[in-house]
């Protein structure tokens, strides 16, 4: 059995792997988030996903660990994680009744330097809602922690007009992505437990 560890304590990606039915093992990867604002959010993601998952690897250089990050691009602005209410309200009255796009990146290392990686992203469209509607989604409490102040899996669903691509991507972890480099790597995903 290959002991694989996902470099993310988020709940969204847990859930995630859980309904994969691989064994795994999770752990917070304890980096600097902080990338130089000119670099496109594609690039972001993708250094954030190889700095998450090569501090997880230099503690456990005989596992195989995947790492993840994810930013919300609309216009030429990225939106990270809200700091607190006010910011999660000028982010989300920058996605309402507009078009944005979410970008994941994933990376997988193991031993024997193994390294494979792929940027997904998925665009979303949302529609416009009244401030009073908006307030009360804030009140949820669901944007603590998400990059756009929302979660596509609880109750921001509500907000979702439109979405083109993977939505397990736009939960934090694209399955499909996943699957395929767990497949490239040889894991047997229906292994007898």
């Amino acid at each position: 059995m290959r002991d694989l560890i996902l470099a993310s304590t988020s709940s969204a990606r847990r859930a995630l792997m859980d309904g994969l039915g691989v064994p795994y093992r999770t752990e917070a990867p304890g980096v600097d988030e902080s990338v130089p604002e000119s670099l496109p959010a594609d690039e972001a993601v993708r250094m954030l996903a190889v700095r998450k998952a090569r501090a997880v690897q230099e503690r456990h250089p005989e596992a195989w660990v995947l790492g993840a990050d994810q930013l919300v691009e609309v216009g030429r602005d990225v939106l990270g994680k809200p700091r607190n209410r006010d910011a999660a309200r000028a982010q989300l009255q920058r996605l309402l009744g507009n078009t944005h796009v979410i970008h994941t990146a994933v990376c997988l290392l193991g031993p024997g330097g193994h390294h494979s990686e792929t940027v997904e992203d998925t665009r979303l469209t949302f529609f416009p809602v009244p401030p009073e509607e908006l307030e009360r989604y804030l009140d949820t409490g669901e944007w603590e922690g998400c990059a756009g102040s929302y979660r596509v899996e609880g109750r921001g669903q509500a907000l979702l007009q439109k979405l083109e691509g993977d939505r397990t991507n736009v939960q934090g972890l694209p399955m499909l992505s996943v699957v395929r480099l767990l497949r490239q790597a040889g894991f047997d995903l229906f292994a007898r437990r």
